[in-house]
């Protein structure tokens, strides 16, 4: 097997894998890391193809090629192809050098392929694997940002219609703190005074209201793999306030929000947003979550995979037994 040392430099042909559409404009994280991905990798000397649901775009891509998840997937990928990687679990063995992303929680007993990496530690570790790259964000697809603006509400940001999101969490905080609070994310729900909806936005819109929000509610209740919401916020300056679970101790320290499963407790950190330093939460993401950051380490291991080592040393398993559909949650009274 031939030898891709200096990999940065080697001219590959990467093919980036998903099972969904290509760009997206309002909703989807699996969608915008893969876009950026190819865009740093592009920009890096190398060429970048798309197996992709049908109707995708993609002005810097060479080919772009139709996926179709009836069919088995080693037979979809063109001879052409370096290197191939997939971002949705799969269990077959590729022909090409390949490695698969996971972005999302297993179920109990589910095994992953060797070459499976996480989006967090904790989403490796809960996975009984070491190996993970953290998804980075495309700064320029958020326009310049205004750190010193007066902000006029807080933010949540997520799919209202998934419960383990804990929208009525972030009302509660929200309304006991006596402040106004924006849902950007999902369908319209009955709510509350000082509570307004922005649905489904993207854009300058999206933008626009990241620029103007003081933090993130974001008291989950369950393991976070890796929420480009936590990103985006901290981007923008805003403190994040929510619960201890999956990546957010990873994310989220005294100087960048408050973590807690007490929604007492978070509602006391978060009267205190304005204490929080809005150049240092934006230049944590800037130094290490930019998808420049998610492409030089993906290319690390794609180096791995090229020369014919596994990424794990056995198939990676979720370790729980039992995986409840909420985590424990104290709410206000």
């Amino acid at each position: 097997m031939p030898s891709y040392e200096g990999i940065g430099i080697f001219n590959m042909h990467v093919l980036l894998v998903n099972n969904t559409r290509i760009p997206a404009l309002k909703y989807g994280g699996t969608e915008r890391d893969i876009w950026h991905q190819g865009d740093e990798l592009v920009k890096m000397g190398h060429q970048v193809s798309y197996l992709v649901a049908p109707g995708s775009t993609c002005p810097f891509a060479t080919y772009m090629l139709v996926y179709n998840p009836y069919l088995p997937l080693n037979p979809q990928i063109p001879d052409w192809a370096d290197v191939v990687h997939v971002h949705f679990p799969i269990q077959e063995p590729l022909k090409k050098p390949y490695m698969v992303t996971v972005h999302g929680n297993g179920k109990v007993g589910e095994v992953y392929n060797i070459n499976t990496v996480f989006v967090s530690k904790d989403h490796a570790a809960r996975h009984n694997s070491t190996s993970f790259v953290y998804n980075g964000l495309g700064l320029k697809e958020y326009g310049p940002i205004d750190l010193k603006k007066n902000r006029k509400h807080l933010l949540f940001l997520a799919k209202t219609s998934r419960i383990e999101k804990n929208l009525s969490g972030a009302i509660s905080i929200a309304t006991h703190i006596q402040e106004p609070l924006k849902i950007l994310g999902g369908r319209r729900l009955s709510i509350k005074r000082g509570v307004s909806y922005a649905g489904m936005v993207g854009g300058a819109q999206k933008n626009t209201l990241l620029n103007e929000a003081k933090a993130l509610l974001f008291p989950v209740r369950w393991h976070e793999p890796l929420g480009l919401a936590i990103l985006e916020a901290l981007l923008f300056g805003m403190p994040v306030f929510g619960t201890p679970y999956g990546s957010l101790p990873e994310l989220i320290n005294e100087e960048r929000g408050f973590l807690s499963t007490r929604a007492d407790e978070i509602a006391l950190a978060a009267r205190e947003h304005s204490s929080y330093d809005a150049i240092k939460c934006h230049q944590f993401i800037a130094d290490q979550f930019t998808a420049r950051h998610m492409t030089e380490a993906y290319l690390q291991l794609f180096e791995k995979v090229m020369n014919g080592l596994a990424l794990n040393l056995e198939p990676p398993r979720t370790l729980a037994t039992e995986i409840p559909r909420l985590l424990p949650y104290q709410d206000l009274p």
